[in-house]
């Protein structure tokens, strides 16, 4: 077998064990429910305002950087080619 096709099998086993986990995991409360989900909702923003935070800093240090770099480059000649 192909280290593809094992990778592949793992994963399919993965799904259907974690499958068999939440068939039998016992109904919970609409209230119990809906509660969890604003939780998990609430997280879910507060990851993504944090990834938009840190890309927002990445994408300006990218343009500091770009600003250094063009500073440094030596002027370009007016002069036509020969």
């Amino acid at each position: 077998m192909t280290s593809n096709l094992m990778r592949k099998l793992m994963v399919a086993g993965a799904v259907i064990a974690a499958l068999g986990v939440v068939g039998c995991k016992p109904k919970a409360s609409p209230e119990a429910a809906a509660a969890s989900d604003a939780a998990a909702a609430s997280d879910a923003a507060a990851a993504a305002s944090s990834a938009a935070a840190d890309a927002s800093a990445a994408a300006s240090t990218a343009a500091a950087s770009a600003s250094d770099a063009a500073a440094a480059a030596p002027p370009a000649s007016s002069a036509p080619p020969k």
